[in-house]
């Protein structure tokens, strides 16, 4: 279907000469011839994209206050502005409130630029949609896949929290599926059809806090609206937390006890109605004894906690995450499924820093490298990506943890790391890790019990 323009000038001649060009180009074309009649063609539909004259008829109202109506309906919609004679002030700030260019229609107006100015705006526009639907796809189609006990407890912990209104506070290292679990609780909450906002605290400049939070009012009456706004009604994730200046913790403090705040510049209180979920990568517990965190911001934000274990600590997820990403790489990506060896002892003794996340971007990795390619090639170009990264690894732990340790303690170390990987190779099973390492089970026990080797479950 051919993209619709809406092109609005109060000159005949120039409003007739765009439309033709457009139209030869085999767009659906709209026009209006002042102010009140373009209101009313944005009012009956909206566009793919507009041409918007700055000065038209209204003495108190131009091209910019269409802008505004425009993006206030859906920001998405790419809009270029025309003028005659307009200043350059006036085309800064056509810029700023979102305009995607500006044009003169003087002597360097000509068909080939605006042509050019409109394919790049919808193809961009294109592009933008088609990434959020896959981000859509990405989170919202996706499961919270595992059958080991911390996955099992946490699927049961989201399903009694369907029907409440507590707020959640995640723990897990980078990589280790947080932000799933948020949009899951969300999704399954009263508020599932309401937004579901992202706050990550640990990509914002120290200065950007309080604007990102609680939004900014400038002096022409224009408004930046900020994550609890955008979020009203329904859920806010302020990822990493822990990131959020202490200043600022007492503010969200205060929203979270009156569930009202001020905008930056702001004078009225802005009344919302949000649940908060938290997450973090960081031990609270230590940063509110180092001062870093206020205590009574985490008892509000730890009402229900959830903690997810790093994958290396759940290896008997390891094959059903590589068949569940192995087919939902090849639905997105439209590539055939990957036949992967699970049985692949490297996947259980690869320490996993970057966790399921690192998992499911190696699965992608593999299913386009290795496309058409039989279980062998494919297991031998697995084995070389984690025997890169595990040398790398093992090369900086080594001079990490031995190299300045007494003997006893680099022995300890390495016994340790050791019987770890048979574990993880093994999926935790002590008499055929035994078997394998040729020692006694009971043996065996004692010595994980010395080293402080716990159940990998």
């Amino acid at each position: 279907m051919n993209n619709e323009i809406l092109v609005i000038d109060d000159n005949s001649d120039i409003r007739f000469l765009i439309c033709n060009i457009l139209e030869e180009k085999k767009f659906n074309v709209r026009s209006a011839a002042n102010y009140d009649q373009a209101v009313s063609e944005i009012e009956k539909k909206l566009p793919d994209l507009a041409i918007i004259d700055i000065k038209l008829d209204k003495t108190d109202k131009d091209g910019i206050d269409l802008l505004k109506t425009i993006i206030k309906k859906d920001k998405s919609i790419p809009v270029i502005m025309i003028s005659g004679h307009a200043t350059v002030p006036t085309a800064v700030e056509a810029i700023r409130l979102g305009a995607y260019e500006f044009i003169e229609k003087g002597a360097s107006f000509s068909a080939d630029k605006l042509l050019n100015y409109v394919n790049r705006a919808l193809e961009t526009t294109t592009l933008k949609r088609e990434k959020d639907v896959i981000e859509n796809k990405l989170f919202h189609s996706f499961e919270l896949v595992g059958n080991s006990n911390n996955i099992s407890k946490i699927k049961k912990t989201i399903e009694k929290l369907s029907g409440t209104e507590s707020r959640v506070l995640i723990y897990g290292p980078t990589g280790s599926g947080k932000e799933l679990v948020a949009r899951k609780i969300h999704k399954n909450s009263s508020r599932g059809k309401q937004p579901f906002v992202v706050l990550n605290a640990a990509l914002l400049n120290e200065n950007h806090y309080e604007k990102e939070l609680f939004g900014q009012e400038f002096e022409d009456g224009n408004i930046a609206f900020g994550a609890l706004e955008r979020s009203n009604k329904g859920t806010l994730l302020i990822d990493e937390v822990s990131e959020i200046p202490l200043e600022t913790q007492a503010n969200v403090l205060r929203v979270l006890i009156d569930q009202k705040f001020k905008r930056i510049n702001g004078k009225k209180d802005v009344n919302v109605n949000i649940r908060i979920i938290s997450s973090t990568s960081k031990n609270l517990s230590e940063l509110i004894s180092m001062g870093k965190f206020r205590e009574d911001l985490y008892h509000r934000l730890n009402v229900v906690p959830i903690e997810l274990a790093p994958l290396n600590a759940r290896t008997e997820d390891i094959p059903l995450l590589i068949n569940y990403f192995k087919k939902k790489v090849s639905e997105i990506n439209g590539v055939p499924e990957v036949d992967i060896d699970t049985n692949n002892s490297q996947l259980y003794t690869y320490s996993w820093p970057g966790n399921v996340r690192e998992l499911r971007n190696l699965i992608e990795r593999i299913s386009i490298i290795s496309a058409n390619e039989n279980k062998e090639l494919t297991s031998k170009t697995l084995n070389d990506i984690l025997s890169n990264s595990s040398n790398l690894i093992s090369q900086n732990n080594l001079n990490l943890k031995t190299f300045n340790a007494p003997l006893k303690e680099a022995r300890e170390q390495f016994e340790k790391e050791y019987l770890i990987n048979q574990l993880k190779m093994n999926h935790g099973n002590i008499s055929k890790t035994a078997d394998y390492i040729g020692m006694e089970r009971s043996a065996l026990h004692r010595k994980l019990k010395s080293l402080g080797i716990k159940g990998l479950n």
